[in-house]
């Protein structure tokens, strides 16, 4: 049984390959349907991870531009030393890190002309952030509230780098630890020791938060923290 589960993985993994390399071939020959597929199959990948690491859904739909913009002119030159998608990946955090170090150089001088916060009805202040967050039902919906769901959003995105984007990629994105090694062009045992670090932090900063949602603090609860930190999946749209 062992042996047929090894062929079947095989086999499929050809065939992505296979299908991989007829979309790319199809790509440098400058096919338009190509490149519409292209788009329609990772922009809400690639703006979800931009946007993750700008939190600014104005500043993540133009990096996610420039990111489609980078792959038409370099899909020439693409090798296929890494997979489609990991190559994309790649670009995405380059675009996102240039856009951020752009706006700490320039963008924070500027004076908004809209209230970085708002308030509703009742009073409560929310950052117009938090309004992103696609309303579809994800993994972490179907068992945590609204609250709690914004709350590991705001907290992931205080883990400092490159232990955040760690986490993004492989409890959020799904990516493999070699797939997230050819992204940030690392080492495997770099990835593993990151995303472990980063982990930690996270369940950190989450604890002093359960018990205002009813949840236990003991060590009896570490694997439900742990499940909260793995099934947030968050879709964002601009």
């Amino acid at each position: 049984m062992a042996g047929v589960t090894t062929l079947s993985d095989l086999a499929s993994a050809l065939s992505v390959r296979t299908e991989e390399a007829s979309i790319v071939a199809e790509l440098k020959a400058g096919s338009e349907a190509a490149f519409s597929w292209l788009i329609a199959h990772y922009n809400q990948p690639v703006y979800n991870l931009v946007y993750r690491t700008l939190d600014d859904p104005s500043d993540a739909a133009d990096t996610t531009q420039e990111v489609f913009i980078k792959v038409f002119r370099g899909i020439k030159s693409f090798n296929a030393d890494s997979s489609l998608k990991t190559w994309i990946y790649r670009i995405a955090l380059h675009e996102a890190s240039n856009r951020r170090r752009w706006w700490f150089r320039h963008k924070f001088r500027e004076t908004p002309i809209e209230p970085s916060f708002l308030r509703d009805d009742s009073g409560h202040f929310s950052c117009t952030g938090d309004r992103l967050v696609d309303e579809g039902k994800s993994p972490l919906e179907n068992v945590y509230d609204d609250e709690l769901r914004v709350r590991v959003e705001t907290e992931l995105k205080a883990l400092a780098e490159p232990y955040r984007t760690t986490v993004i990629l492989r409890d959020i994105e799904e990516l493999s630890y070699e797939q997230i090694a050819e992204v940030m062009q690392t080492s495997l045992g770099t990835v593993k020791s990151r995303l472990v670090r980063g982990r930690e932090a996270l369940r950190k900063r989450l604890q002093r938060h359960l018990a205002a949602f009813g949840m236990e603090t003991g060590e009896g609860d570490k694997n439900r923290r742990g499940g909260l930190i793995g099934s947030h999946k968050v879709e964002v749209t601009p």
